[in-house]
Parts: structure tokens; C-alpha cells; sequence
């Protein structure tokens, strides 16, 4: 129906450039004034504030991501949908081609439901599942909605996957062997039902034609998002609907931007139409209350687990905040204790990502720092990245989530599989150290803080030819030339054939990763402190709040054995995985490790860590800091072997202090946001504190108090942020980080 946007390239090996997502500025801009230091020690209260950093979110799940068009068919009858039409361009089935339906489905999973047993998985994820468009586009451009995200019925299951009753059995089977059920959602766009009048769609920006009440004044949706007054816009475009969708509310074409195709710039990301695709306006109260709704209809339905929530950067945050806290409370109310809610906010900056989870209230958002960190690394180009990730993780503390709750990957749907991206990146490499670099990959991440994710078809050595639809075989015997003829990586098997051997060396490792985590319960709870990034050697500790015990990380990304002097706080380490041997004592806080050829080695201390009281130095924001973003509070001179420090502040006035995280990792850190603290106005003094404990309970405190100021005024904007369209019509920005993963969803 609709003019696509082209493509100008593929992201190779998750080395993504970070863009800031936009946000409402507060009613007036604070700046740091005079800053004083308070007096350090243990003060009356002080013991209250020194909380445990949070573990309350799911941590250690083991995720598999499945697409069910392309994982098993287990039902011929639904292949066309229910269609007795054979037309392709009807029904959107046509195995031999990989932008259409294949017939995999809920049945085929449960068929299946052994396999991902067998490999350890704790968690499924499922592409949308919802009753999808079957068929956007026309000629060359035509494709199918196998995927799943273009939604026109949010109500009820795409009859090419099976029934509501498919899914309960799915369910079912999944609960019984420990497997939780995720499902993906889109709350940004549906599917493409919506032209304009005009014949047009470049994006027409706000400062161009802004929107207008029934008075003709312009409205800036930014500053009234989520109001009920909301009042009826007048968009640029004239919408035109073509199609029904459900719920009826959606059928209002009030309720979309109607502002033309994003430019993935400026405004343009949250108001555009996403490759087409009808662009929600989620600033509207009609549209949270709708989907607030749908969110939680399918936990009362059938009992989901949780939810992936796809293109969240393309939303307001407001949306967030209000949408994520209720499901949650609302799952917790139906006895769904552990209810979990992750956005993809595709992005390698934590900075970017983590405001999602703090500032925007998710409990969490995919790792896509980790995954261009871990690329990186796996492609030989060094462990500087991934050791800034680490670090970096303090971004994601605040008073309700952290980063050990981060689903962690290596590849996907949309940027492609990690295999391809090593290939990528290093030319010519054999078959054997490619198989060894996603040994080594998977080892990292199933070690490292968070819920690991397999990618579907990773375990049996898919790696496909690039993101999108070359990511995307059936586990199945293919009738699709590309993924027939594919070699495997690990074995002589091709896509010709059914593929769920339970004897692929990553099968088997994955299985044995599986085991080998669950022994201790500091892979899944424990803390992680850098210790090591220098060349193609990075090293980590993982310590228990409960049981003490440093177990230390250390991998080698590099073709030749690796011998590295590492920090670490036991006496004596000893390795235990992948095989035991000699205790390893420590020389002036350093063990010499000699780590194989493109492995990874645990090492675990024989014995608890020494308690030891804290002596936190706080650490502020210097005079003149403009508060428009969040800002660092650190603790330094914390050499407690384990502490914990938390961060609290309180506007002058106020009778409670307002906490804002607890660290357990090294730098002791979190980012504040102090221009929304309650009561935060010019003139008002703010006191922070940190009290930091060790692992016996025993305290140290220290504390400063700032006066909030006017913060310099800034460049007025003509009435409205600009956002005007930096790119032309046809052409993406890869500094984006979004597009080239979209291109099966716009028909392409």
C-alpha cells in the first residue's frame, strides 16, 4: 500500500552508535549551586537506608527465542491459515520463500518441548503470535507476516500458528517442565491499514506543521502525554483507513501520529511511521488505556510468563511509566509473582538502554551494549568494549531494578546470528575456530550477569548470510534454496534436513553450561566486578551476598594461549570448570592465570571473603552540573573484599529519604536523576548520602548537601522541538542502530 524506505546497509557485528530517545523537559532546569560536605560516619538512621542491591527480578532464566513459523510444523491443517485458497498472496504460504509463511507452529513446539528441556532452557520467547496481516506489498516487494509483527488483532492468535486451546497445551507442557512462556508484543505500530489522502508519506515535522486543537493552536504532545484532557489533534497528513483491525479501538485514526514515515531522527523516532507500519500516538490515554488492556487480557487468557516488548525506543516514556508498573501489579495480583517485562530498545549505549529501565520504569531491556561488547570480543578485535559494558552496568541501578536482571545475547532475528557476524569480521577463518569462538561465546554469556538468550538454530550451528530474513531458517527440512544449501557450523549437516540433534557439540555444551550453572547459585544471584580487560583477555569475579565465595572469570579470545596477572580479592583461587585442578594461590592480590587458546576458565576461592567495614567517601556533582539528565554519585575508598552502598537523597523539607540504588560492584556508583526529587525547586538544598555495609552488616556512611540553582537558559526552539529530517526519502542512518532489522516487517 504504502512507499518503503530503502536500506544502505547491514549492521555488522552489533557495533551499534547510541541516539538519545526524547524526553518532556521538567517546568523549570536545575543546575548545581554550592556544594558542602557533611561530616563522614554513621549517623542515627543510617542503618535503615544500607539495603541488599536487588535480586527480585528474574535473574539466571534461561531464555531460547523461538520463531514458531520457522521452528516445527506439527499441524499441515494450518499451514494456508484456515484458507481453503492456495494463493500465496492470500493465505502468505510459500515455503520455498523466505519472506513467506513456512508452517511452523504451537504444535510443532510442543512436539518439541524435550529438545529445549534437554538443552536447559528455562524460558521461551516467541515471536508475536497475534493475528498478523498475512501479506503487505505487491510484485517483487510482496511478503508475508510470519514474523508476527504486524498485528492487526491483538485479541487473538494467528491461525497459522494454531489455536488459543495450541497455546494453552504449549503452555502446559512448557509449566510442567519448569519452562516458563514469554510472548512478544508491539505497543509502537500495527499493521500497515492506514494511507494518507495526500499520496504522500515523507515525515512532515512538528516544527514545520504542528499539531492542532479544534482551535487551531498548536499542541505540543510531548508536554500533554498521558493527560485525559487530551484534546482531538489535527495531523499533517489525512489518514484513510483501508482495513479493520481489533480491538475497535484501534480503528480510530485519531489515535496514530499520522506524521508520515520516520526518518529514525529527532522526533521522527517516536512519531514516524515505522517503515510504514501505522505508527500509535502513545501519548493519548485512549491508546495506555487500550493497551493496558490487551498487556493484561493474555495473562487472565492463558497464564503468559511475561513479555518482550519490541521497539521501545520508539515510544514516549511516558507510555512506559504508566504501562509496565501496572502489568506487572497486575500480574503480581493474579499470583504471577515473577511476571516479567523486558523491552528491546536496539541501542549498544547503556545510557540510552538504561533509561528505559530507570527513568521509563521496564524492569528490563535487552543487552544490546553486551551484544556489541561480546561481538566484538568473539570477533578478535579486543575486550576494551566489553569491559566498558561491565562498568557501565551501574547505569542501570535505581531503586527497584539493576542490571542483573539484563537478558543477555548474542544475535537475533533482526541484526542476524553471531556466527555470520564472526565470519564477518574475521575472513577466511576455518570452520574449527569458528565453532571454537561460539563455544567461547556461549560460555561468556551464560557466565555473566543476567538471562542468557539462544538464539533458535544457534545451538545447531546456523549462521545464515546476514540480519533479517538470512537469520531466519527452519529447524525443519527447508524447501527454501538459501537455508537447504546451508552448511552448519559444528557438523556435515545441512538445512535440507531436519535439525535437532541432540548431539551438535553446541547442543551439548549449551547442556552442559546449563548444569554447571545451576550448581551455584552465584550465577545467578551473585554480583560482577572487572577484574581484567586488556588485549583479547577479559577476567571477572561473581560473588554471593550469602555465601562469599569469589569465583573468577577469565577468557581468551585470541588464537594463543593467554597468561594474565588478575586482581582479585581471595588468598588462593583453584579451577573448577571446564575442569578441576591446582589451587592457585595469590601474590600481592594477583593470581597468574594461563587461559587456553579461544577458552574460557572459572576459578573458585576454597574459602568465604573477609568482612571488612567500609569507609565510603561520597562523591557529587561539582558546582554549575545542569541537571537535564541523570548525574553520577560515587562512593570511592570502598575496599571491602564485598559491600554494598546505597544511594539516598532528600529535598530540604521533605520528611523521608528518597532512595536511589544500591550497588554491590565496584565502582560504587549510581545515576540520579536530582531534578525529580520531590520538592526539587530553585533555592532548595539537597542532602545526598551513601551508606555502604560488608558482607558481616557493619556500616560506613558519608554525605554532602547541594543547593539547586537555575540552570543556564538554553537556545529557544521555535515553538516545538525541531526534529526536523536529516536523512532523504530512501535512505537510513546506520548511526540509528534501527532499520536494517525492520526490512521483513515493511514488506521489503
Amino acid at each position: 500500500m504504502r512507499r518503503r524506505l530503502g536500506l544502505v546497509a547491514l549492521l555488522v557485528g552489533g557495533l551499534l552508535t547510541p541516539t538519545l530517545p526524547a524526553a518532556a523537559a521538567p517546568a523549570e532546569r536545575l543546575a548545581v549551586g554550592a556544594v558542602t560536605d557533611l561530616a563522614p560516619g554513621v549517623r542515627p538512621g543510617d542503618r535503615v537506608l544500607a539495603k541488599d542491591a536487588l535480586r527480585t527480578d528474574l535473574a539466571g532464566e534461561r531464555f531460547y527465542f523461538a520463531m514458531p513459523d520457522r521452528f516445527a510444523n506439527g499441524d499441515l491443517r494450518n499451514d494456508h491459515g484456515g484458507s481453503a485458497d492456495r494463493d500465496r498472496l492470500k493465505t502468505g504460504f510459500d515455503p520455498s520463500d523466505k519472506g513467506f509463511y513456512h508452517g511452523g507452529d504451537l504444535e510443532g513446539l510442543r512436539g518439541r518441548i524435550d529438545y529445549l528441556d534437554g538443552m536447559g532452557v528455562t524460558a521461551l520467547w516467541l515471536t508475536p503470535v497475534f493475528r498478523n496481516r498475512w501479506v503487505q506489498g505487491s510484485g517483487a516487494d510482496a511478503s508475508a507476516g510470519y514474523h508476527g509483527y504486524w498485528t492487526t488483532d491483538f485479541t487473538s492468535l494467528d491461525p497459522h500458528f494454531g489455536t488459543t486451546n495450541d497455546m494453552r497445551r504449549l503452555i502446559r507442557d512448557a509449566h510442567r517442565r519448569g519452562i516458563k512462556v514469554f510472548f512478544d508484543i508491539v505497543a509502537n505500530h500495527t499493521a500497515d491499514l492506514i494511507d494518507y489522502a495526500e499520496g504522500r508519506h515523507d515525515y512532515v515535522s512538528t516544527d514545520a506543521v504542528p499539531y492542532l486543537d479544534p482551535e487551531g493552536r498548536p499542541v505540543d504532545i510531548a508536554a500533554i502525554a498521558g493527560q485525559k484532557d487530551f484534546p482531538k489533534l489535527t495531523a499533517p497528513y489525512t489518514p484513510v483507513v483501508r482495513g479493520r483491525k481489533t480491538p475497535d479501538w484501534l480503528n480510530d485514526p485519531a489515535l496514530y501520529h499520522n506524521r508520515g514515515d520516520s526518518t529514525f531522527s529527532g522526533e521522527s523516532n517516536e512519531y514516524g511511521d515505522f517503515f510504514g507500519l501505522d505508527d500509535l500516538m502513545t501519548e493519548h490515554p485512549a491508546v495506555v488505556a487500550g493497551m493496558k488492556r490487551i498487556f493484561t487480557n493474555w495473562i487472565d487468557t492463558l497464564g503468559i510468563d511475561g513479555y518482550r516488548v519490541d521497539t521501545v525506543k520508539h515510544v514516549n516514556l511516558e507510555f512506559w511509566q504508566a504501562l509496565a508498573p501496572h502489568v506487572k501489579k497486575y500480574a503480581e495480583r493474579r499470583g504471577k509473582k515473577d511476571f516479567f517485562v523486558f523491552g528491546e530498545v536496539f541501542d549498544a549505549d547503556p545510557a540510552v538502554t538504561s533509561r528505559y529501565t530507570t527513568t521509563g520504569g521496564m524492569q528490563a531491556a535487552l543487552d544490546f551494549p553486551f551484544q556489541s561488547g561480546a561481538a566484538s570480543f568473539l570477533s578478535g578485535r579486543g575486550s576494551a568494549r566489553l569491559g566498558e559494558v561491565l562498568v557501565d552496568d551501574d547505569r542501570y541501578t535505581d531503586a527497584d531494578s539493576n542490571a542483573s536482571s539484563l537478558p543477555t545475547f548474542l544475535g537475533n532475528h533482526d541484526m542476524g546470528r553471531i556466527a555470520w557476524m564472526v565470519r564477518q569480521n574475521r575472513p577466511g577463518l576455518s570452520e574449527a575456530e569458528l565453532l571454537a569462538r561460539l563455544k567461547l561465546g556461549n560460555a561468556l554469556m551464560y557466565l555473566w550477569r543476567g538471562n542468557p538468550v539462544v538464539y533458535y538454530g544457534d545451538e545447531q550451528g546456523f549462521a545464515g548470510g546476514g540480519g533479517d530474513k538470512l537469520a531466519r531458517q527452519d529447524m525443519f527440512a527447508s524447501r527454501t534454496p538459501e537455508y537447504a544449501a546451508e552448511d552448519l557450523v559444528g557438523s556435515d549437516r545441512t538445512g535440507a534436513v531436519d535439525n535437532f540433534s541432540v548431539d551438535h557439540p553446541l547442543y551439548r555444551q549449551l547442556r552442559g553450561l546449563a548444569s554447571f550453572v545451576d550448581s551455584d547459585p552465584v550465577w545467578r544471584k551473585g554480583n560482577q566486578t572487572l577484574r581484567y580487560a586488556s588485549g583479547d583477555v577479559i577476567a571477572f569475579s561473581r560473588v554471593g551476598a550469602a555465601e562469599q565465595t569469589e569465583h573468577l572469570v577469565v577468557a581468551n579470545a585470541d588464537t594463543s594461549a593467554a597468561s594474565v596477572d588478575v586482581p582479585v580479592a581471595s588468598a588462593a583461587l583453584r579451577p573448577v570448570w571446564p575442569a578441576a585442578g591446582a589451587v592457585i594461590a595469590a601474590v600481592g592480590g594477583r593470581v597468574r592465570i594461563t587461559v587456553p587458546p579461544l577458552s574460557a576458565l572459572v576459578l573458585k576461592a576454597p574459602s568465604r571473603l573477609a568482612a571488612s567495614p567500609p569507609t565510603p567517601t561520597l562523591v557529587v556533582p561539582p558546582a554549575g552540573t545542569v541537571l537535564d539528565d541523570r548525574v553520577e554519585l560515587r562512593a570511592d575508598g570502598v575496599t571491602s573484599p564485598f559491600a554494598q552502598a546505597t544511594f539516598a537523597a532528600k529535598v530540604a523539607g521533605s520528611a523521608d529519604w528518597t532512595v536511589l540504588g544500591t550497588d554491590d560492584t565496584a565502582p560504587y556508583r549510581v545515576f540520579a536523576d536530582l531534578a525529580r526529587l520531590p520538592g526539587a525547586a530553585v533555592g532548595k538544598k539537597v542532602e545526598i548520602r551513601v551508606v555502604a555495609k560488608d558482607s558481616a552488616g557493619s556500616p560506613g556512611a558519608d554525605g554532602a548537601e547541594l543547593t539547586l540553582v537555575a540552570a543556564p537558559p538554553v537556545q529557544p526552539a521555535r515553538w516545538l522541538r525541531t526534529g526536523r529530517c536529516t536523512t532523504g526519502p530512501g535512505q537510513f542512518r546506520l548511526g540509528d542502530t534501527r532499520g536494517a532489522d525492520e526490512r521483513d516487517r515493511s514488506g521489503e
